[in-house]
């Protein structure tokens, strides 16, 4: 989870010709955000020398002050008002202490694609906390595509229920949290939107994560982080790749994509983060990794199939919950 939020609408009809320019920017965010769970798995796994926390603080301190120096530069509004810094604070907190932190305090023992299947079932959530927000009747494919994906998590961590250690168990409860955290946050950015650019949203969002971050470090007495090069290598490129650049491509494909060519990421990102899993790191893959990742990528597909056959106001105010 190494990425932030705003409201978007596409820009790009549905039926027109796909550019070029956008599949490129679409791939970026289907590779580096898939890879980015091997990347923390790198960091935070025993003797890589980076407490979890720590790395997150020191990963999106610096990412949310390069952002704002990029803001006053080019001269973009960067100060809040005080309703919008509230809101910001809000979903920082959420999106990266809560859900990215989780992430990282958990991988330091979960294999990254386990990681990624947990947390993929993000739409999963976000839908259904929408739903009872909105006291909203669900349709049978909501509510079949629902036990679909929940069937996906439950087999994915049942192994680990049944026979793991209470640290083990820990992790798995932390991996169910974090997308619970990043769908809240999606949806107080999406209903309380801020009139200020990405970058700036962006930044902020960073900086009140860093410092959730800080607070984690001193309560939990983390030491002080003694990283291996590999360690340090991962660290970059969750600051450049993950922060940044991953970032960016996805604000740019969702600016020239349909919505609904974007919203294919979180079926990919997942398979990806499994894929080099076993390539890198040797992580094993079983026949209920395989099935709990198929239960969880149809329930997400049946969640998506449910939205876009909202009624075109519903459906384009649900296109704005990103992540």
């Amino acid at each position: 989870m190494g990425k932030s939020l705003s409201s978007f609408s596409s820009s790009a009809p549905a039926g027109s010709t796909i550019p070029w320019a956008g599949l490129v920017h679409l791939f970026v965010v289907y590779v580096v955000w898939g890879s980015t769970y091997l990347a923390i798995r790198v960091a935070v796994r025993e003797g890589a020398g980076f407490p979890p926390f720590a790395l997150g603080a020191s990963r999106v301190l610096l990412a949310g002050g390069l952002l704002i120096l990029w803001a006053v530069l080019t001269r973009n509004r960067w100060r809040p008002t005080p309703k919008e810094l509230a809101v910001l604070a809000a979903t920082g907190l959420l999106l990266w202490t809560g859900g990215n932190g989780m992430v990282n305090w958990a991988e330091q023992r979960a294999d990254s694609g386990y990681a990624a299947l947990l947390v993929g079932s993000l739409p999963i959530w976000v839908a259904l906390i929408e739903a009872i927000l909105d006291r909203r009747l669900p349709s049978l494919l909501f509510v079949f595509s629902l036990l679909v994906g929940f069937a996906g998590v439950g087999l994915l961590t049942l192994p680990v229920l049944s026979t793991g250690t209470r640290s083990d168990i820990l992790s798995v409860l932390a991996l169910i949290l974090a997308p619970i955290c990043w769908g809240l946050g999606s949806i107080i950015q999406q209903r309380r939107p801020v009139e200020l650019t990405v970058p700036v949203c962006s930044g902020y969002q960073h900086l009140f994560g860093g410092l959730g971050f800080l607070v984690l470090v001193i309560a939990t007495g983390e030491p002080v982080p003694n990283p291996t090069p590999e360690a340090w290598l991962a660290w970059g490129y969750l600051l450049v790749f993950g922060s940044l650049i991953a970032f960016t491509s996805f604000i740019m494909a969702i600016r020239i994509l349909p919505m609904n060519i974007v919203m294919t990421y979180p079926y990919v990102n997942p398979v990806i983060a499994v894929i080099l899993g076993w390539l890198i790191l040797d992580e094993e893959i079983t026949a209920t990794t395989i099935g709990g990742m198929v239960l969880v990528l149809l329930g997400v597909a049946g969640v998506f199939r449910d939205r876009y056959r909202m009624p075109p106001k519903a459906a384009r105010r649900a296109e704005r919950v990103s992540h």
